[in-house]
């Protein structure tokens, strides 16, 4: 039996059409845990419903370092605990992927528990891959399938992950897991049958340890989802209504909770508020939908130094007024604008930076809503300048997420055009 307060529910509607848009079928969205400790929570359910009695735990190096929270895991697991290990670099080297794949096969991990954000959530999703197909180097790893190459045969997922997340990047809802090549830092997107998370647990405690800079970033990653979702190129079939139901819906969440979360920073409803959106997220991944340009041009952006919420702060505004400039479906665009002016809190910040409804598109907007929380908005600075957008335009071009951007964008000029938007 659950606690009178701990809810676990799946973390989408499962009656929604949940496809994969790539690869073999998607298992489904994970159970979402929370309204107890996590600690109580993982060691209730890792034995009920896992059966799992050898636990692997990937932690967050400065969660490690700042909190008592790997303390508490490690105390809740006692003897369960056979491995951990305490950071990993941003945008998940495979590498250090294999390091810990290598580590869980050594000492016979049966549960994978992550205790961080999206890097380490992308590991972990690889993680039970690699061990699932017997991976042991960088060459077998680059075989199992990833979006560029998805038919690959392959064994889905068996052991099991766990996420406590520790940002609003919504990796941990997703089948998918970007990551990077050390030898060229081409980052490759994983995909089905590669298995979403089983059970992602959520605890306010856990959330406002997070620097208010990672938290908002991360979230803006999630609002990226929703509005490319929004935006996406309405198929011969017609229009998933549980997809953009979906985008909708986070987007009531996301909006209003970041920049509340912004006013106040140790607001833990305004926090949860965020994480209720963030399953919402990706939601239309997992019905077949897939993002544009924002993600696409972002996943090759991120090796070069750039966060992964940073990435959709500095392209999403700009992608948007590029495709309203080049033949986008403007109606989607206004129905996106709509939904953000009928927000009383994004209302009142537009308003305060002098927008108006008849005169702002949703680049305005976007851009608005991104400088009242205080992101960056410039590739300079990142120190990424004019001398880098040819060489990023060639590998954005890698990711099919251009080919499915509103207006399909399948040579390098386009993404130097948008990257110069950018600077």
């Amino acid at each position: 039996m659950q606690s009178s307060s701990e809810t676990i529910r799946p973390a989408l509607n499962p009656d929604w059409p949940f496809k994969s848009i790539v690869g073999k079928d998607v298992s489904g969205p994970p159970l979402l845990a929370y309204g107890a400790p996590f600690t109580h929570i993982i060691s209730r359910q890792m034995e009920k419903m896992f059966h799992a009695s050898r636990a692997y735990v990937i932690a967050s190096a400065s969660l490690s370092k700042q909190t008592d929270k790997l303390d508490q895991l490690k105390a809740a697991l006692g003897n369960k605990l056979v491995g951990l290990r305490i950071g990993m670099k941003p945008h998940t080297y495979m590498s250090e992927v294999l390091e810990v794949i290598n580590d869980v096969r050594r000492v016979e991990g049966d549960i994978i528990i992550t205790l961080g954000g999206g890097s380490l959530i992308d590991a972990a999703k690889l993680v039970s891959f690699g061990l699932a197909n017997n991976v042991t180097n960088n060459e077998e790893l680059k075989k199992l399938p990833h979006i560029m190459d998805p038919l690959k045969p392959a064994i889905a997922s068996k052991l099991p992950v766990v996420c406590v997340p520790t940002t609003l990047s919504a990796g941990e809802f997703t089948p998918y897991a970007g990551v990077t090549d050390d030898r060229d830092n081409v980052k490759l997107q994983f995909c089905p049958p590669q298995k979403a998370p089983a059970m992602v647990v959520l605890d306010g405690e856990v959330a406002v340890t997070t620097p208010l800079k990672t938290w908002l970033s991360t979230g803006v990653r999630s609002v990226d989802h929703c509005v490319e979702a929004l935006l996406s190129p309405t198929p011969s079939t017609g229009r998933v209504k549980e997809a953009d139901e979906a985008s909708i819906e986070g987007l009531k969440c996301l909006i209003p909770g970041l920049l509340q979360t912004k006013k106040n920073p140790h607001d833990p409803a305004a926090r949860h508020t965020c994480q209720l959106g963030t399953p919402l997220g990706p939601a239309h991944i997992l019905m077949g939908i897939s993002p544009g340009a924002s993600h696409g041009i972002g996943h090759m952006l991120g090796p070069l130094g750039v966060g992964h919420g940073e990435t959709s702060c500095i392209l999403m505004p700009a992608v948007h007024k590029w495709n309203a400039a080049h033949g986008a479906d403007m109606e989607r665009q206004k129905l996106v604008c709509s939904l953000l002016w009928e927000m009383q809190i994004a209302k009142q910040t537009f308003e305060a930076r002098g927008l108006s409804p008849s005169t702002a598109d949703l680049g305005d907007l976007l851009d608005a809503f991104l400088r009242e929380i205080g992101m960056p908005r410039s590739l300079s600075d990142f120190a990424i300048g004019d001398d880098r957008f040819q060489e990023l335009a060639v590998n954005s071009l890698r990711d099919p997420l251009l080919a499915t951007n509103p207006v399909p964008i399948t040579e390098p000029q386009p993404v130097v055009e948008i990257l110069e938007m950018c600077r």
